[in-house]
């Protein structure tokens, strides 16, 4: 079984493979429900604590490359028209 350190190691390797930084073009449509979740997923994720983390990946990542994904989660709330009710649900924490 793979340790938490061996699976950050793995992430690492796949995420220096060249071409890995290369823009792609995404055309998704998902549903709101689906927007709104996986939003929250990538915020949870990226404010999680040190000591509630499963794996030490996003501590190896820059700090570029985190704001870039929560740039992606803010971007979903914004084109499905959710923004607002985001906020409103984070009040209820």
């Amino acid at each position: 079984m793979l340790t938490t350190n061996d699976v950050a190691k793995v992430y690492d390797t796949i995420l220096s493979i060249p071409g890995m930084n290369e823009t792609v073009k995404i055309d998704m449509k998902i549903s709101r429900k689906n927007a709104l979740l996986l939003s929250r997923l990538i915020e949870r994720g990226l404010t999680l604590k040190q000591d509630e983390k499963s794996s030490n990946l996003l501590d190896n990542l820059p700090a570029d490359t985190l704001q870039e994904l929560s740039s992606i989660a803010e971007d979903w709330l914004k084109k499905a028209g959710l923004t607002e009710l985001s906020e409103k649900l984070k009040s209820f924490k």
